[in-house]
């Protein structure tokens, strides 16, 4: 199982608590621009095999937050699909 269906499964609870306003509220949420410059930097970099030690763990971490919040804006997005009800 890849590290997107175990967050897809951890997730499902959570999933089920959000409200609309909520979900609306979450699926907006971006980088900002300043660690989204450091994440692109990092990817390239991470492609020609340049980052230190530091660096690598420090863009694993980026990409493990990335997935986490991206499993819950699906999450999300699923809630805001749901017709309401009265």
């Amino acid at each position: 199982m890849n590290r997107t269906n175990i967050l897809d499964r951890f997730l499902d609870p959570v999933g089920l608590c959000l409200t609309p306003e909520v979900a609306k509220r979450l699926v907006r949420v971006r980088l900002d621009a300043k660690t989204q410059r450091r994440l692109d930097d990092y990817a390239e970099r991470n492609q020609e095999g340049e980052l230190t030690d530091a660096e690598r763990e420090e863009y694993d971490t980026y990409i493990s937050a990335i997935d986490f919040v991206t499993v819950l804006q699906a999450k999300a997005r699923g809630i805001l699909k749901r017709p309401e009800t009265s």
